[in-house]
């Protein structure tokens, strides 16, 4: 059984192709492709909102380059869930990498970093 996401906009039912996140400290508003997993704090979007978008003032926008891409529509999204599982499970895998100082904040599938410029 194949589950397509929608855009999270009302009234809207074009599949989603991208994610939209807020990071309400820097006042910033993330669209990138979409998401592997929906997340609570995180919007999705047809590729006609994602690049519609409008912040309010004071507010910048931080978008995907390019285009999005259409959404797969595998009709086997458990054995993709396995696989996962499995992945995740494995006792030989490295150990993640600590992350490095000077980052703000991880949300969901996008990372806040610090202007490297000041």
């Amino acid at each position: 059984m194949s589950s397509v996401r929608k855009c999270s906009r009302t009234g809207c039912l074009q599949p989603a192709v991208a994610t939209l996140t807020y990071a309400y400290s820097d006042s910033t508003a993330v669209v990138g492709p979409l998401a592997t997993a929906s997340e609570p704090h995180s919007y999705d979007l047809c590729e006609e909102h994602a690049l519609r978008l409008t912040v309010p003032k004071g507010w910048e926008v931080v978008r995907h380059e390019g285009s999005f891409a259409e959404p797969d529509r595998s009709d086997d999204e458990l054995t993709a869930l396995a696989e996962a599982v499995r992945e995740a499970g494995r006792s030989d895998r490295p150990a993640a990498p600590p992350e490095p100082e000077g980052t703000s904040g991880r949300r969901g599938h996008l990372r806040v970093l610090p202007d490297p410029i000041s």
